[in-house]
């Protein structure tokens, strides 16, 4: 009796690789189509009319042909405009860009707290998916009042994120009032410790233990903006957010044009520091694709 040969036969290994080769061009057709989702960028231009006691005023423009180019050069297939706190609740040029971006983009408004469920609706449909509050400088509202109720219950029911710009002592007394009411939040520029704590900050700490409702969300954004350490406290931030919330409640923005720190920072800058910050491409990949569902892209 004659036995077959030992191993696989030429058949059988062809086949193998057939499959294995289906397997690997599968897994690159998969990664290829996940986004790369920018959150946090601003446009603007110097004719706009400026909103009343801002803290700052660019003297030049951001133009949105100019953000797009910055998308395109850095591989990012869409992004998130968010309302400047110096143009106020004027969303109108952010409305126009939205529209002249073809679903590209999404954006977050700055409203007023007795807005109307109509002016929202018109926001929704324009791709505006949240509120934000920049609260820096500024006194804290007062959420139980009954304008923010109401503005709390629209944004609930339409599904909208409120961001936060606040540092983290007051943000972690904010954002179980905001949780109360049901609303998703948003975090910005690693919900902004105090720099001179860092991760010890006991408001930073108060942020981590917010992953578990799974109803807030942290962009690790604009390092810089918690100078003087910068990027060496996002490298130990990052551990901490990441173990705390999860990949999928992390959002990277460029902060693009980088208002007040124009002279120091790039948009490719910020982008090769995230693939610094996350050395695991797939890692990296996960948290550019994360904001997918959140901003309804």
């Amino acid at each position: 009796m004659t036995l077959p040969p030992l191993g696989l036969t030429r058949r059988q290994f062809g086949a193998g690789l057939a499959s294995l080769a289906t397997v690997v061009a599968s897994t690159a057709r998969s990664e290829a189509a996940l986004p790369a989702i920018d959150t946090h960028a601003h446009v603007f231009h110097r004719g706009l009319k400026l909103a009343p006691g801002r803290r700052y005023a660019p003297d030049y423009d951001a133009p949105l042909s100019l953000y797009l180019e910055q998308l395109d050069r850095n591989a990012m297939t869409n992004g998130v405009l968010v309302q400047p706190s110096f143009l106020g609740t004027d969303n109108s040029y952010l409305v126009d860009c939205l529209k002249q971006a073809g679903g590209r983009l999404r954006g977050i408004a700055v409203v007023d707290p007795a807005v109307s469920t109509d002016e929202l609706r018109a926001l929704d449909r324009v791709g505006i998916v949240g509120i934000r509050l920049n609260l820096v400088g500024q006194p804290l509202p007062d959420l139980a009042a009954s304008e923010w109720k109401g503005l709390l219950g629209y944004v609930k029911a339409m599904g909208w994120q409120v961001e936060i710009q606040r540092n983290a002592a007051d943000v972690a007394t904010l954002v179980p009032q905001l949780l109360d009411r049901g609303v998703t939040v948003v975090l910005d520029h690693y919900a902004l410790p105090d720099p001179r704590l860092g991760v010890a900050d006991p408001g930073f700490q108060s942020v981590l233990k917010f992953g578990v409702t799974r109803n807030v969300w942290v962009k690790i954004s604009a390092p810089y903006r918690n100078r003087p350490a910068g990027e060496s406290f996002a490298k130990e931030a990052y551990p901490l957010l990441r173990n705390a919330y999860g990949l999928d409640r992390l959002l990277w923005g460029s902060d693009w044009p980088h208002t007040q720190f124009e002279t120091t920072q790039t948009y490719a800058k910020n982008r090769q520091f995230l693939d610094t910050l996350i050395a695991d491409a797939r890692e990296c990949a996960q948290v550019l694709a994360a904001p997918r569902p959140l901003f309804r892209f």
